[in-house]
This record gives C-alpha cells, sequence and structure tokens, in this order.
C-alpha cells in the first residue's frame, strides 16, 4: 500500500478519487505544497464578490438629522442687576441673567437669552489664600476698593461681589455702619454693578445686609445672602430700597423651594437669584451639577419656585485640597489650582448656571473665554479637527 508520505506529487483525485465523500479521522497529512484548483465558474464568482467588496463607494448614504426639540411651558426671569444714571444709580453698565426658554446651552432649540457673567471676589480684610491665588493679589489685600480695581481693570470681571467678612463676630465684628464705609468705597472705585456677600454670621448677616440695601440705594446689588434661618431682615430692606437677594440654601432642593416662598411674600420674581450651593471638582461636583439641572429644568416646566436665574460660588473649588495642596504627581499647583476651578465653572455652566463668583484670573479668563465660544455658534471645517491618527501616546501611558 502507497502511503500519502510517499506520494508527494499525487493530487487528492487520484487518492480518493473513486469515493464520493472520505471522512478522515485521527489522520495526520503531511505535504510540501498544498494547491487548491476551483472550476472555471467559481473562480468567476469569487472575483465578482471579490470585486464588489472592494468598489469604492461614490457617495454617503443619504441621512436626515431632526433637532431633539423639548416641550417647555415656562420661562426663566430675567433679572437686571446694576443701575445707570437714568434709573437712579451710578454704573456704568448693568448685567441682565435669566430669560431662558430652553435648557442650558440647548442651540437646536434657543440659545441663551443673556450669557452667563463671572463676579470677581474681593473681600475686606486680608484672608488666607493659596498662593497660587494670593501671587495675584498681595498688593492689594488691605485695600478693597484697590482690589475691586484690579479684578475690573485688569482681569475683566464683569461685576465685583464685596464680601464683609469683617462683620463676624469671631473675626473683626466690624458694625454695619463701618461695613457700609467699604460699601462706598467699592461704589466709588468701580462702576461695575457691585454684589454685597455677608459673613455667615446669623446674629450680623440681618442687619449688614439691610444697612448695605440702604447704602446702595438706586444701585440694585445683589444681597448675599438669605438663608431659611436669615431672610425677613434682609427681603424688607431689599424691597424698601429696591435690591436683589440671593437665595442661598445647601444641595436641598425642596429647602430652596421653601425659602423661595418665603422672600416671594416680600419680594417680586425679578428679584430673587437661587445658589443651590456648588460643591466643587471631586467633592461633589456631579450632585452640584444635577441640583442645578434639576432646577433648570423644574423652572421650564412650569414650577414657578424654581423659575429663577442660578448663582454658583465657583470660588469653593479652593476648598479642595488638591487644587492647591504640594503634590507633585498632580502636576503643578499654579496650573492645577485655576484648572480646578475652571472644571467647576465649566460644568455647572452646562448645568444651566447664570452668575459665577470666582477669583483666580486664570480661571476668570477660562470662563468668559468658553461663553464667547459656545455663543459664537461658528462652523468647525474638516481640517480644524484634530487628526487622532498621527498624535503619539508617551510610552506607559
Amino acid at each position: 500500500m502507497t502511503s500519502l508520505k510517499e506520494e508527494k506529487t499525487s493530487t487528492l483525485d487520484d487518492l480518493f478519487g473513486e469515493f464520493a465523500e472520505l471522512t478522515l479521522e485521527h489522520v495526520t497529512i503531511e505535504v510540501d505544497e498544498l494547491k487548491i484548483a476551483l472550476k472555471p465558474m467559481v473562480q468567476q464568482m469569487a472575483k465578482a464578490a471579490a470585486k464588489a467588496v472592494l468598489a469604492r463607494p461614490e457617495s454617503l448614504i443619504p441621512a436626515k438629522f431632526s433637532p431633539p426639540l423639548g416641550q417647555y411651558t415656562s420661562s426663566i426671569h430675567e433679572i437686571t442687576i446694576g443701575a445707570k444714571k437714568g434709573a437712579g444709580g451710578t454704573r456704568s453698565k448693568t448685567v441682565t441673567i435669566g430669560g431662558h426658554t430652553a435648557p442650558a446651552w440647548d442651540l437646536f432649540q434657543a440659545p441663551p437669552k443673556h450669557p452667563p457673567i463671572v463676579a470677581a471676589d474681593v473681600f475686606d480684610m486680608p484672608i488666607s489664600l493659596a498662593k497660587a491665588v494670593k501671587m495675584h493679589y498681595k498688593e492689594v489685600m488691605d485695600n478693597p476698593a484697590e482690589w475691586a480695581k484690579l479684578v475690573v481693570d485688569k482681569f475683566g470681571a464683569d461685576v465685583v461681589t464685596l464680601h464683609l467678612i469683617s462683620t463676624d463676630r469671631r473675626l473683626g465684628d466690624t458694625s454695619p455702619s463701618d461695613a457700609a464705609k467699604t460699601i462706598e468705597e467699592v461704589l466709588q472705585a468701580v462702576k461695575v454693578p457691585i454684589l454685597i456677600g455677608s459673613a455667615g454670621d446669623p446674629e450680623k448677616d440681618g442687619p449688614v445686609l439691610a444697612k448695605a440695601a440702604e447704602v446702595c440705594e438706586g444701585e440694585r446689588t445683589l444681597l448675599c445672602s438669605a438663608t431659611v434661618d436669615v431672610y425677613e431682615p434682609i427681603a424688607v430692606a431689599a424691597k424698601k430700597h429696591d435690591q436683589v437677594v440671593l437665595s442661598w440654601t445647601s444641595l436641598d432642593i425642596n429647602q430652596q423651594k421653601e425659602l423661595n416662598r418665603r422672600l416671594i411674600d416680600w419680594l417680586k420674581p425679578d428679584q430673587i437669584v437661587i445658589d443651590p450651593t456648588t460643591a466643587a471638582l471631586g467633592y461633589g461636583l456631579e450632585y452640584a451639577f444635577t441640583m442645578m439641572q434639576r432646577m433648570r429644568l423644574g423652572g421650564l416646566l412650569g414650577d414657578s419656585e424654581l423659575q429663577y436665574p442660578i448663582s454658583s460660588g465657583t470660588t469653593n473649588a479652593w476648598a479642595a485640597r488638591e487644587a492647591w495642596l504640594n503634590l507633585p504627581e498632580l502636576g503643578p499647583r499654579e496650573l492645577r489650582g485655576p484648572i480646578w476651578e475652571s472644571v467647576t465653572a465649566l460644568a455647572l455652566l452646562l448645568a444651566g448656571n447664570d452668575l459665577f463668583m470666582m477669583m483666580h484670573p486664570a480661571a476668570i479668563k477660562t470662563i468668559h473665554d468658553l461663553v464667547d465660544w459656545l455663543r459664537e455658534r461658528r462652523t468647525t471645517t474638516a481640517e480644524e479637527y484634530p487628526d487622532w491618527t498621527s498624535i503619539s501616546i508617551p510610552e506607559g501611558v
């Protein structure tokens, strides 16, 4: 019997031609070369199939895009902060927030009626700041008026938030009258709208902000803040002197609605801005984002207790230790800190925030640039998209 190994030039036809079907089990076939011959008809079919697969498409498959449009029955109230001479104030400009009829940056349906604004924080006494922030303000920290001029003239702040923290009984226990003098100095130093922040002292905040409302008669400033524990004296003063009130709660939508219900007993809808608290990047940012987004959507869908512009104390980002601690593995603090503040602001910008209280000059500029870019709605050409196929990824990443 001739073995398969010996018949090196034999074909399968020669070996098994007499069988209609052959099943091999536990067999090893050793050959130097194996050729498969296809009948002419099969060859033609294979070439035709290959040609069809390799044919270059001449056009894209037609497609139609329909933008997703929501059904929103209400809008967010418009709030104007600041007043010019013709309206009884002394400001050279005013800012208006709110007026939205769709979710944040839903450019398919309704771009924001008014862009978000950035307020720079100014304090009425030197405070402890991260080194990356302090380096920009150390020359003016003893002078709130000069500090206010710096953030407006050099860093481009839309408005100024003057925090009267020296009124806290544990710090300077400054009287409302002395705090009023600081307010007047800042009003003289800058001509943009100003916001007045209290110290968070439940016994002093009411008298201090009531005095601030009186001193800012005609200026239509924002009094920061009314809380569920201290709101009546602030609301009464705001009503009397036509000021705006920041309604502040701590990440609790039901508490926010309750406080807004109380304030509306004294104030008109165009005198309330809400602040549900900013939890920074790494410290609950996703919760703050969800809270603000729910409030914006609730207002648009008809909840009258949530139809107000939203404010963010974005400076809370600096309370995150990762923003300022000396951690070489996270990169230089001089860059990491402002990025931390910018990312916090960006997330809340997309959630629907209207007013950012910020501090680092680079973060302020970043948010201004982002808002301008979003509003421009410029068409991007194919050449402007990054060529990810040519990007070099460092070894070990």
